[in-house]
């Protein structure tokens, strides 16, 4: 919230900044420059005195009247040539010298103006200036009430301003919070946010879609549960019934043993798939598990795969202890060594070392998986079309619940290339 006020904050003040000098060179380009005005009313005293008095002098008294208002005044009056002057003025004030205006020098603190344009005063004095130097002007009592009236108008603004993010910025953290639980598997998370806040509808409406998620999936979770409990009857008779058959016929006919044989496999098939979908759902339901600590190696020691591939075990002894289920993240290390064992052609590695963390790597050299597809092989039920995939079998269940198994635990599972040329699975905790 900080980092964003004060971005906000330096936002505002350079929108002032840059809006005080718009309104100055609009200022200057009306009514003439402000600074100017202010230092011709502070230098209006010695105007004053030059026109209405030293002006105001006879031809023949006119410079014996100058030289007594230098004798008594505290400023310097000088006279320099027409062209001295001009060159030192800018280009813009020269106009304004030539047509006997007073011409304010606010930097030196002076004026500038022709004794006349006729020559009446005397001989030559039309190429004559009045230079009036030490002049009273101070402009920085007018900066400094500039200064003061923009910090003035920039804590007005600030002070709400800051009010009015914190406000917001605390309902922006609790929809954060509330997404992040809710991703986290807290299906009744939902924002509190005060009613007369302006993201008060955007919270109710995240309320609402959350509700709609949730009871989306509460009610598949409950329907993948009471079908996969549903099946385990019908699944148990049949076992039953052809265990019957077997027992009295048989024995008599070669043909329907191996009719039965057959039935068996497709039975222990379907018994598989219910027992993933039971364990898949009991994994949605498992954010509370009990947590123990447990060893990490001895763990790791005892997951191979299935089949005849060559395995290569490379296990750090100081893996240290783990908090959480070690027959589920057993679970989920042999789920990923059952997928290698479908797909690797002669080798099979299982790595472990712990750096800052604790990395578990499984890798094979079979064909891969395609980077368009390393994310959804997690989702249940995913199987890639690839001819080989279809070959090896299974339902796309053993790699979700082994990333879900994974994040129970606080890990992540990422799947790159493996130098043995297969998949490697990289396992984070």
């Amino acid at each position: 919230m900080n980092r964003i006020f004060r971005r906000f904050a330096l936002l505002v003040v350079l929108a002032m900044t840059f809006a005080s000098g718009a309104i100055y060179l609009c200022f200057r380009l009306l009514s003439g420059d402000p600074l100017e005005q202010i230092a011709r009313r502070q230098a209006a005293g010695q105007i004053f005195l030059l026109e209405q008095y030293i002006d105001q002098a006879p031809a023949d008294e006119w410079l014996p009247r100058l030289n007594k208002v230098r004798e008594v005044s505290n400023i310097t009056l000088e006279l320099l040539p027409l062209q001295a002057a001009l060159v030192a003025l800018p280009s813009g004030q020269r106009d304004a010298l030539l047509h006997g205006e007073v011409v304010i020098d606010v930097a030196g603190k002076a004026f500038y103006r022709r004794v006349d344009i006729e020559g009446a005063r005397y001989i030559g004095s039309e190429d004559d200036v009045i230079h009036a130097q030490r002049l009273p002007i101070d402009i920085s009592e007018a900066l400094g009430m500039e200064v003061i009236r923009f910090v003035m108008i920039a804590l007005f603004l600030l002070v709400p301003i800051g009010w009015w993010a914190r406000v917001h910025w605390r309902d922006i953290q609790a929809l954060s919070q509330m997404a992040d639980d809710f991703g986290s598997g807290d299906l009744s998370a939902r924002a509190s946010v005060a009613g007369g806040t302006g993201i008060a509808p955007l919270a109710g409406r995240i309320n609402d879609m959350a509700g709609r998620i949730g009871a989306l999936l509460e009610a598949r979770k409950h329907l993948l549960h009471s079908v996969s409990h549903e099946l385990r009857t019908p699944i148990a008779r049949l076992e039953f019934g052809m265990e019957l058959l077997r027992e009295r016929h048989a024995d008599d006919d070669a043909a329907l043993c191996k009719r039965l044989e057959a039935m068996e496999m497709d039975l222990g098939e379907l018994k598989t798939l219910v027992d993933e979908l039971l364990s898949l759902t009991q994994l949605d339901h498992a954010q509370d598990m009990q947590r123990k600590p447990f060893a990490l190696e001895p763990l790791l020691r005892t997951c191979t795969p299935p089949g005849t591939q060559h395995f290569i075990a490379d296990i750090a002894g100081d893996l240290g202890e783990l908090q959480g289920d070690p027959r589920l993240l057993a679970r989920a290390i042999n789920n990923l060594l059952g997928n290698a064992a479908k797909y690797a052609r002669s080798r099979i590695a299982l790595s472990a070392a712990r750096g800052t963390q604790l990395i578990i790597v499984i890798e094979d050299d079979g064909p891969g998986i395609p980077p368009e597809a390393r994310e959804q092989v997690f989702e249940p039920f995913h199987r890639l079309t690839r001819e080989q995939d279809h070959a090896a079998g299974g339902y796309g269940l053993g790699l979700a619940i082994s990333a879900k198994a994974i994040r129970l635990h606080g890990g992540a599972i990422a799947i790159d290339d493996s130098p043995l040329g297969g998949a490697r699975f990289t396992i984070t905790l």
